[in-house]
């Protein structure tokens, strides 16, 4: 079978989408270069690709749900004496970023496809939203539970934020090809996104109907990189109801580090600090560990 045509159009990109009638608003996104992208800067083994490849997918369809510029959403999942010790992704203005800390030793004697228990053992999931002033920061923290990272970010909604919530993620690998899509619909009963959430109910009539056709998504529609994601939303609400959608940012590989905010960050730590990382050739190394770039800055160089 000859292999489907990729459109560029149609990957890497977020639509955030309104059921007006439902009280439901909801993000999808697919992503493939920047999967490649990301990927591509660490030499992980491929269960540990697919782990980082959900969360990736998840941090996207989350800070989407972001309005302000400069506003950043953060994943992080970290465990005590996990097999892997932590996940950490993050969204800015569609700039996307991950990595994965975990013992290689004790990975080789996983299961070929480990569970979310096998690989984490007990964990919490963390997911911060950091707004601009005068919101700030606002964070939540939960049990690293159920199957999948999809799983646990769903729970997080449920009992962090209890607003009754659908996420599904897929991906598939061909070759050196990776995409993912996803989908997260919500249920805010006042109608506005943004006001407190009052008298919530799981088992809401609309909300019913909604989780219905949400979670009847398939996996094969998600990363169908030629069915338009405006067509899958239309396909899954639009018989019985008007979908409202927007086009969200492109999303990239964005990771911040460079050699000035190298240095500012050197610049806030006392002297004392500060002269304890000079190696013995007078310079400071520095790893990013999501872009696995290495920066090395000479302490002569630096205001102390």
């Amino acid at each position: 079978m000859p292999e489907s045509p990729v459109s560029p159009t149609m990957m890497d990109k977020n639509l955030s989408f309104s059921i007006p009638a439902k009280h439901c608003r909801g993000r999808a996104v697919r992503l493939g270069p920047l999967l490649d992208n990301i990927l591509s800067a660490h030499n992980y083994p491929a269960q540990i690709k697919s782990l980082l490849v959900e969360a990736v997918c998840l941090t996207s369809l989350l800070g989407a749900l972001l309005k302000e510029e400069d506003a950043q959403l953060t994943l992080q999942a970290q465990t005590e004496n996990g097999v892997v010790s932590l996940l950490a992704c993050d969204y800015k203005d569609g700039d996307v970023r991950g990595y994965v800390q975990f013992d290689t030793e004790r990975f080789i004697n996983q299961a070929l496809d480990p569970s979310l228990m096998a690989l984490f053992g007990k964990g919490y999931l963390a997911i911060t939203f950091d707004h601009p002033e005068p919101r700030g920061r606002s964070q939540g923290i939960v049990p690293l539970e159920g199957s999948s990272l999809s799983d646990a970010v769903q729970n997080y909604f449920m009992q962090s934020e209890q607003i009754p919530t659908v996420i599904r993620v897929a991906m598939t690998t061909d070759g050196d090809r990776t995409i993912a899509g996803g989908l997260l619909v919500q249920h805010l009963p006042d109608g506005e996104d943004g006001k407190e959430r009052l008298h919530v109910r799981m088992n809401h009539p609309e909300w019913e109907h909604v989780e219905v056709m949400s979670s009847s998504v398939q996996a094969e529609e998600l990363i169908d990189a030629t069915l338009p994601l405006e067509d899958l939303l239309w396909r899954l609400f639009s018989e019985s109801d008007e979908v409202r959608v927007l086009s969200g940012k492109p999303l990239v590989k964005g990771c911040r580090c460079n050699e000035d905010h190298i240095r500012d960050v050197i610049a806030r730590f006392p002297k004392q600090d500060k002269e304890d990382m000079v190696d013995e050739d007078g310079t400071i190394s520095i790893d990013c560990a999501f872009c696995s770039k290495k920066f090395t800055i000479s302490s002569a160089s630096l205001n102390n």
